[in-house]
């Protein structure tokens, strides 16, 4: 007969979702978790007139100050809790606390403000996390490829790009898993350890 010590225990994933002002982080943390999502939204105030550019998100009145979070569990092995980051560029400072413990990182990306991503791009790459580009599909925003994204932010083949819908819990799951795969090639690229033989149990 099974007992209580049969029953798995998630492993716990730290994951960092980023992008720019306005990309929808905080949407997509909501679309996923399974908890009620902790957000520190904050209303935009004129203090931030010249300092964050509202270049087309001008409909934008809230912000995310410190960090969103949320949790959604893959499987019964994996739990994913989800770290949402500030899109100001100087908030910066927090990102890195923020990145303590992490995994990997989804960079979320809007097609009209390509530009406001590349800093993102830049800081991961730069701290060697994992991380995939996943490209928010905006009502009325003109389509790009992926390949051309990828050309845009000088992306190596080797950063996956896929777009999504940050609204829709499906598609949000499917850049988790996507980043995962990412998280466990670059382990196990790295040379076999405990975690990564727990993430694939």
């Amino acid at each position: 007969m099974s007992g209580c010590s049969d029953r798995i225990v998630p492993l716990a994933v730290k994951i960092v979702v980023s992008g720019g002002l306005g990309v929808g982080k905080t949407t997509f943390i909501r679309a996923i978790s399974e908890i009620e999502p902790l957000s520190t939204e904050a209303a935009m105030t004129e203090a931030s007139l010249g300092v964050d550019s509202l270049d087309g998100v001008e409909s934008k009145t809230t912000t995310t100050v410190a960090l969103d979070f949320g949790r959604i569990t893959l499987d019964p092995s994996i739990a994913l809790y989800l770290f949402g980051t500030p899109g100001q560029a100087r908030f910066a400072f927090l990102w890195d606390d923020l990145m303590a413990g992490a995994l990997g990182t989804v960079v979320l990306a809007d097609t009209r403000r390509i530009g406001e991503s590349s800093f993102a791009v830049d800081h991961f790459e730069s701290k060697g996390l994992p991380f995939v580009l996943a490209v928010n599909r905006f009502d009325g925003a003109e389509r790009h490829s992926t390949g051309q994204v990828r050309d845009a932010l000088r992306l190596s083949d080797s950063v996956p790009v896929l777009e999504c819908d940050a609204r829709d819990r499906g598609s949000v799951r499917d850049v988790l898993g996507t980043l995962m795969d990412r998280v466990i090639g670059a382990r196990a690229d790295s040379g076999p350890d405990s975690r990564t033989a727990a993430l694939v149990r």
